[in-house]
């Protein structure tokens, strides 16, 4: 099998180099050798990096992601936390939803004065509503 030189792998997930050294650090990926002083890894790393971004995204530290690693091949998937934070996307979803419907009415709207137009007046109804069943607060 054919290892990826560290710059390969930056190129292809397009995670700088020094980003993939601390995630080496953090237990997130593992290099199988070097070559002169550049790591190497096989390609497994990829999948494990898109994961790592996927994790990110969905708003887990890396700490978090490691753990669902695990190790040993033995992930600690904290199962209850991964359908609140689920829950928690869809209700955000449904509230981004509401408020690109609202903007899309503002930017099309026929009306002088759209905050008199009545279509506008029903959206921004359900953008409040959809806000708070969501439970978020105006900070």
């Amino acid at each position: 099998m054919k290892l990826l030189d560290i710059g390969e792998v930056s190129e292809r997930s397009g995670v700088k180099p020094s980003a993939l050294r601390y995630y080496e650090e953090k237990g997130l990926i593992q290099s199988l050798s070097r070559h002169g002083l550049r790591r190497q890894y096989g390609h497994e790393v990829l999948q494990q990096l898109s994961l790592v971004a996927l994790g990110k995204q969905g708003g887990f530290t890396l700490d978090e992601i490691a753990a669902m690693f695990g190790s040993g091949g033995k992930p600690d998937l904290p199962r209850d936390d991964l359908q609140a934070r689920a829950d928690a996307m869809r209700r955000q979803a449904r509230q981004m939803e509401a408020l690109a419907q609202m903007m899309l009415h503002v930017a099309e709207c026929p009306a002088p004065n759209h905050l008199d137009c009545d279509r506008f007046q029903q959206l921004l109804r359900v953008a409040v509503r959809a806000q708070q069943r969501g439970g978020s607060k105006h900070r």
